[in-house]
């Protein structure tokens, strides 16, 4: 699963590592190293293009815009049912009725730093925090939906990341991981025309598991409160979940 984050690049740094244009009138995000569901976060998508009079022209291109984390689908009679829709697990896209629609052709990119999992300790009770990020410090892109509920002014744009079995390291930590896409898989996963989203799952490249950081982190991070760049900062001292690999 995927249930915090951390998303500390600006607006203008995301548009462009992302080709992608800003949405208008909205307020930069601050940085944040301890995302948590229905707060606001960046998704990159296609943004439709219209003309003067509201018509579609055929065009597009990709906006960055900010959207609450947890998906509230059109249908839904109110936006309290996306507390529960915060991830969207990849086996049943096509399935559940609050995903099929958007997995279809509402297809985001969410960007990160990196991603919180919990593992088991060995000589306690209660789990170890582990922050797993690019080594290179690099961005990460996660597979996301996106839908728009209400109209008009009331109109809330929302968000779910999709997730996936872990592999490699990763399993070792916890049973899922979000569906990580490299950038090679940026432009398909974006293609609304590309309505065929079995066609678009596959799994991340182990090559960029490999590339990832496993690290330990201080609890401070259990407390949705708590922000800031220590909450990624490596733990002094920690005790390693049973057969962990060696971390980085």
């Amino acid at each position: 699963m995927c249930g915090r984050y951390a998303a500390s690049r600006g607006p203008d740094d995301l548009a462009i590592e992302f080709e992608a244009v800003r949405a208008e009138g909205q307020k930069p995000l601050p940085a944040d190293y301890n995302v948590a569901p229905t707060k606001d976060v960046y998704v990159v998508r296609h943004k439709k293009e219209r003309d003067a009079e509201g018509a579609p022209t055929g065009g597009g291109h990709r906006e960055l815009r900010s959207v609450r984390w947890g998906l509230v689908p059109s249908w839904a009679k109110d936006v309290s049912v996306g507390n529960r829709m915060l991830n969207a697990r990849v086996e049943s896209l096509t399935d559940k009725p609050a995903f099929r629609k958007a997995a279809a052709s509402r297809r985001c990119l969410v960007p990160a730093d990196g991603w919180y999992e919990w593992a088991k300790r060995l000589d306690s009770p209660g789990k170890q925090p582990y922050y797993v990020t690019p080594e290179d410090g690099s961005l990460l892109a996660f597979a996301g939906l996106w839908e728009v509920w209400g109209r008009g002014a009331d109109r809330l744009y929302t968000c779910t990341i999709v997730t996936a079995p872990a592999v490699g390291a990763l399993s070792e930590i916890h049973e899922r991981m979000p569906l990580v896409l490299p950038p090679d898989r940026w432009a398909a996963w974006l293609d609304p025309e590309r309505q065929d989203v079995g066609e678009l799952i596959a799994p991340t490249p182990p090559e960029l598991v490999g590339a990832l950081e496993l690290r330990p982190v201080s609890p401070v991070v259990n407390n949705v409160a708590n922000n800031g760049p220590e909450l990624v900062a490596r733990a002094q001292s920690v005790s390693e979940p049973a057969d962990q690999p060696a971390l980085f």
